[in-house]
């Protein structure tokens, strides 16, 4: 056992201003890795090789990652240079077992003094057995990456068959654009009083909350609330096959949407935007997916921009025929198919990398 600061060398990188980073990779410019990975791409970089660096600040500071070639570290990312013979990918994957985030200060700003990170103990096998620990984690890795890529290309799919059909997605002249409000109704939810326990307790309602709304179909939820709940808040019964989107959370939530395969009642966070007979709500509900930019853009507020019920009832909504609505939901659907089967192997692959990461590292 020993300590990291003793065989490694551990730096924070160099400032860069913001107006110095391009958010678009051009010729002659270099990765600009920040305190959660990638920021962009700078004129100049600040070290050629391949290194572990330590996220050092903000939410998700002591997340791992692992720079190739010659790139642009900030005072943001602590990169990691071993000070004796080391594989550098069975670094990066021990670091990561060591849940650095757990040794941040502040609440603010969560951050990492490298002065703690020197001090933590690293059990550091031979050199061989880091070599097949590496082999076998970096194979696995590439496999998760390659579902990963894929999801990407099966929900690029999905736009291009709507581009295809229908033109651009805010912008097309084959048809014409609707508000919500012009073909169904939009309502929100409610949260019982959290304080009464016969409002939760052993409850048998489903109730939906953002955080899990992830373009997702919604078939369970976390929690349930009683009839006593729902009768005493504003949440409301909500029927299968409507489209919910996200007014507000943290992070990439506000604009997420999901889709009920069945009767739930959601928070006051949610837009439910009813099942009605001049759209097919499949359709519907991937028309929001693609308009997940657009809405977030539409957002008011100062700190934190919200959505409204307002906003959502008067979205456009491009109109074409339902011949042709439900010719695309039967496309999207197949695509689903395919999703769900790769889907099934990248969280196989997943569990196969948590279990080899628990046996190499505990």
């Amino acid at each position: 056992m020993a300590k990291l600061g003793e065989v490694c060398l551990l730096k924070a990188g160099k400032f860069v201003s913001a107006n110095d980073i391009s958010p678009e990779y051009n010729k002659g410019l270099y990765p600009c890795f920040g305190g959660n990975g990638i920021r962009g791409y700078v004129a100049d970089y600040t070290h050629d090789g391949e290194f572990p660096l330590i996220g050092r600040q903000g939410a998700l500071c002591g997340n791992v990652n692992l720079a190739s070639g010659k790139f642009h570290a900030t005072e943001h990312a602590v990169v990691v240079q071993p000070k004796i013979e080391m594989n550098v990918h069975w670094l990066y994957y021990a670091l990561n077992a060591m849940n650095l985030g757990q040794y941040a200060t502040g609440a603010a700003q969560p951050g990492l003094a490298v002065s703690k990170l020197e001090t933590l103990s690293i059990e550091i096998p031979n050199i061989s057995e880091q070599n097949k620990i590496a082999q076998t984690l970096c194979k696995v890795e590439q496999l998760v990456n390659f579902r990963k890529q894929q999801l990407a290309k099966l929900d690029g799919l999905v736009k291009a068959r709507f581009v295809e059909m229908f033109g651009v997605v805010h912008n097309s002249v084959l048809y014409p654009y609707v508000p919500v409000k012009s073909f169904t109704s939009v309502v929100s939810g409610g949260t019982p009083n959290r304080n009464v326990s016969e409002f939760w307790n052993n409850g048998s309602i489903r109730w939906v909350k953002t955080t899990e709304l992830q373009n997702n179909v919604i078939c369970n939820t976390d929690e349930k609330i009683t009839q006593a709940g729902l009768d005493n808040s504003s949440a409301k019964i909500i029927p299968p096959n409507t489209v919910l989107i996200a007014m507000y959370g943290q992070g990439k939530t506000r604009g997420m949407t999901g889709y009920t395969s069945i009767e739930c009642a959601t928070n006051q966070a949610c837009a439910c935007i009813l099942p009605c007979e001049q759209f097919n709500q499949n359709y519907l509900w991937r028309y929001m997916i693609l308009s997940y930019d657009k809405l977030r853009d539409m957002a008011k507020g100062g700190n934190q921009p919200n959505l409204n019920i307002g906003i959502i009832k008067n979205f456009p909504v491009l109109k074409p025929p339902i011949e042709l609505q439900n010719d695309f939901a039967a496309f999207a659907e197949r695509v689903d198919q395919q999703k769900q089967t790769v889907q099934q192997s990248l969280e196989k692959l997943e569990l196969m990398k948590k279990a080899l990461m628990q046996e190499y590292f505990g």
